[in-house]
């Protein structure tokens, strides 16, 4: 994520989060001020940035002449979640850090627990079908 001359590199299975700032809306209309919602397990946030995923081990590591060197590309497994997705995780696996004024959360993909993706849906179907 750049801004301005800096970027903002993401690093491993981690995911950079724009928390969800503000008071909350119970289902019965009352409003919890924030210092309520933070006392919660739980939080959410937008997806802003992922970093590569887990590393893999290069194919063939286990041969047996381990001082050969075998020039294999690196191999990461990917993330599940997407750039924009709505996420849900444990806030105590959140870290918070502050870029050019702005707070973020940087949180491990194992703590997160749900994400919500919204696809886009056409406004018409086509017309070859």
């Amino acid at each position: 994520m750049k801004k301005g001359r800096k970027e903002l590199l993401v690093i491993g299975d981690r995911v950079l989060i724009a928390p969800e700032e503000g008071e909350v809306k119970t289902r019965v209309g009352l409003i919890l001020p924030a210092s309520a919602v933070e006392r919660e397990s739980v939080q959410s946030g937008r997806v802003l940035a992922l970093g590569p995923g887990i590393p893999l081990p290069p194919p063939g590591a286990d041969y047996e002449e381990p001082w050969k060197e075998v020039p294999a590309p690196n191999r990461y497994m990917p993330m599940q979640v997407d750039i924009g997705d709505f996420a849900v995780f444990f806030r105590k696996a959140a870290i918070e850090i502050t870029f050019d004024g702005t707070r973020y959360l940087v949180v491990p993909q194992s703590a997160i627990l749900v994400v919500v993706r919204e696809d886009e849906i056409p406004d018409a179907l086509p017309e070859d079908l």
